[in-house]
């Protein structure tokens, strides 16, 4: 047993306590580089012996060591970087006193089994879900929110009966060696991020067919070009099918690392949304949610949406509210027209004076959906986009960190995380956000976003050269996004790129005709000093570029 900080570190049994004794959950490789930390304090390790302690069997890239250092801050609310210091160009050191376990392991011993921990684990009681309730807000203090700020709108936590998962080994093709290192890899990944979520216990493969919920098994092939992947989930109990994915992931443009972690988000995050949708909602009528008259509607507005006019958006709009008004309580049509409205306020697409109305109007939506379902990661997810529209930037951190809780893989989610942390001068931490979203690529559909994001951060923060190729990505996958070219422009005006500048702000003009300096820039309610001098230095630069004043 190490303890440290009011921390117990139990080897013996792979568990971290917080001070007021609940477990708080991590990665089996975060709690194995914890080991490594407390049993070498005061002593600087550099990034390639964290490497080799902590995957000595398998190579990684330095994306796999960030993740759980900060998996490891956010888990000891070490968000001012004290406990765990980089020591520039040499490493990490762990700089709290270490008591206990004379016989301290040597680094990299091997871990227990993944999943032994949740074996005929009881049902929470009311002790362990306030403890739990804790280690939520204490993780959500790692997105740089402080405990007391969470309590603003605290996450109401799941108090029901947990799924029990079990999640069967990836097969591959036997005689293919990176094929099965890379089906081993998103296997133990996957049952690692499952085994965060507070809703699901993950058992043993062995004990699968005797009391597991719900079994998942999968299948990856490769090919010269990709990766295809294939999962399903059965219930044990019937043999019926509930859940079914396919996905193919590029492998000439990342790295294997890159390609392990997006298979797993690309198979993780629609699994943790269909868990979530049996937990919430019951069973549905087929495998997606939401179903029947409710998808028909969402399906229809979405097409009509998608030709970006206030006209169209507008039919869109009453699409929603025509059925809604015939199914008053359907939270998955409350959360559409939520949505659609939020997006209209982001578009600009309604009048100056209409805008309060429609916020408050989201806001009427928003409680509705929140007293029905407070659990359902589709209500979190769009109460994180009200609260971040509507410049409630330490709220929607919490909200984005509750989403996060239940579906540990949602791109959106980070995305949006990102953009409260750049309106909050933290563009540090917002990078990260975006590119964790990037490296997640879920869905691809909004991979635009966290490129714009993570490009318009680099600008803010003066780096224009890194900014330019995130900006190019971003319009490659959405060209019709004004506000883009707009920032692309002011990164060719810091470049010297004169030309190329007055061109990018030429297509915005013509994508946002009526652009100025005055209208261009986001709301200024409760942004930092520090965003805003940065902002108005890229509004400068976009002025230069030929936007009117």
């Amino acid at each position: 047993m190490l303890r440290f900080l009011g921390f117990e570190l139990d080897r013996q049994r792979a568990e971290l306590r917080g001070p007021d004794g609940a477990v708080i959950r991590i990665r089996l490789r975060s709690l194995e580089m914890l080991k490594v930390f407390a049993t070498n304090p005061g002593r600087v390790l550099s990034k390639q012996e964290l490497m080799e302690n902590v995957w000595p069997d398998i190579h990684v890239g330095e994306d796999s060591l960030f993740q759980s250092i900060r998996e490891l801050r956010t888990a000891l609310g070490d968000e001012q970087r004290q406990i765990i210091k980089l020591m520039s160009g040499r490493g990490y050191l762990f700089a709290a006193a270490v008591s206990g376990g004379a016989d301290t392991d040597a680094p990299g011993d091997a871990h227990p089994a993944i999943g032994t921990e949740t074996k005929n684990e009881p049902a929470p009681g009311r002790h362990d879900l306030n403890m739990r309730r804790r280690a939520l807000l204490v993780a959500i203090a790692g997105l740089g929110v402080t405990t007391l700020a969470a309590t603003i709108w605290p996450p109401r936590l799941f108090t029901g009966s947990p799924a029990t998962i079990s999640v069967m080994p990836m097969v591959a093709a036997a005689d293919d060696p990176l094929a099965v290192r890379m089906a081993a890899g998103v296997t133990r990944d996957l049952t690692d991020g499952l085994a965060k979520i507070e809703t699901i216990r993950v058992m043993l493969p062995s004990d699968a067919a005797r009391s597991a919920d719900y079994v998942v098994s999968s299948e990856l092939e490769k090919t010269e070009t990709a990766w295809n992947l294939r999962a399903r989930m059965t219930e044990p109990a019937t043999g019926a099918v509930k859940w079914t994915t396919s996905l193919s992931i590029d492998r000439t443009d990342a790295d294997a690392q890159l390609q392990q972690t997006r298979l797993t988000a690309g198979m993780g995050h629609p699994l943790a949304l269909r868990i979530n949708a049996l937990l919430k909602a019951g069973e549905r009528a087929t495998e997606g949610s939401p179903t029947g008259t409710t998808r028909i509607a969402i399906e229809q507005a979405t097409a009509s949406i998608n030709h970006t006019t206030l006209e169209r958006f507008r039919a869109a709009q009453a699409i929603l509210e025509k059925t809604l008004a015939g199914d008053p309580s359907n939270v998955d049509l409350l959360v559409a027209l939520a949505a659609f409205q939020l997006r209209g306020i982001q578009m600009a697409w309604f009048p100056t004076a209409e805008r309060e109305s429609v916020e408050n109007s989201v806001g009427a939506i928003m409680e509705r959906a929140l007293r029905a379902r407070p659990d359902y990661v589709p209500v979190l997810e769009t109460q994180c986009r009200f609260l971040s529209t509507t410049n409630q930037f330490v709220e929607s951190l919490v909200a984005c960190g509750s989403a996060l809780a239940h579906d540990p893989w949602n791109g959106i989610a980070l995305y949006l995380i990102g953009l409260s942390q750049v309106f909050l001068g933290r563009f540090d931490d917002a990078l990260v956000s975006f590119k964790q979203a990037n490296r997640f690529d879920t869905p691809q559909v909004a991979r635009w976003t966290w490129a714009i994001g993570a490009g318009w951060t680099y600008l803010l923060m003066g780096r224009a050269e890194e900014a330019l190729p995130w900006l190019q990505r971003s319009i490659a996958v959405t060209p019709a996004s004004g506000r883009t070219h707009m920032l692309l422009a002011a990164a060719y005006q810091q470049l010297g790129r004169t030309d190329d500048a007055k061109t990018a702000m030429a297509v915005a003009l013509e994508l946002r005709p009526g652009s100025t300096a005055r209208n261009a820039p986001p709301p200024t309610k409760n942004n930092s000093a520090i965003f805003l001098k940065a902002s108005e230095q890229v509004v400068s630069l976009m002025v230069a570029a030929g936007l009117p004043e």
